[in-house]
């Protein structure tokens, strides 16, 4: 089995930063893209950043130039800095992964959310 844990969520005040992490484990052979999304109370979950194994980089419009993703293949973890928060950030993070395991099977895995609130 294959599970993702976040951490690093929490309450901060605008302008601030804050640092998710997402950590993967279990029968993991590789692990493919990696990201992160986001919902609000009311809205669809949106994605806010995407990396590829080798490397590649995919943001959402309303956080380039203040949100950076990176991962470290080795510990098999994603993570999102995020600074310069703005309010419009507050949401639920997830962490998704697509991983194929030890009996070569694929498939996508869904942490269970970080909480982010930004205070105005």
């Amino acid at each position: 089995q294959v599970q993702l844990v976040e951490s690093g969520g929490g309450l901060v005040q605008a302008g601030g930063s804050l640092r998710l992490s997402c950590a993967a484990s279990g029968t993991i052979f590789s692990i493919n893209a990696m990201g992160w999304y986001r919902q609000a109370p009311g809205k669809q979950r949106k994605l806010v950043a995407r990396i590829t194994s080798g490397g590649s980089t995919t943001y959402a419009d309303s956080v380039k130039g203040r949100f950076t993703i990176s991962r470290d293949n080795a510990k098999n973890t994603v993570y999102l800095q995020m600074n310069s928060l703005k309010p419009e950030d507050t949401a639920v993070y997830y962490c998704y992964a697509g991983i194929v395991s030890t009996r070569r099977d694929y498939g996508e895995y869904w942490g269970q959310g970080t909480q982010v609130t930004v205070s105005s």
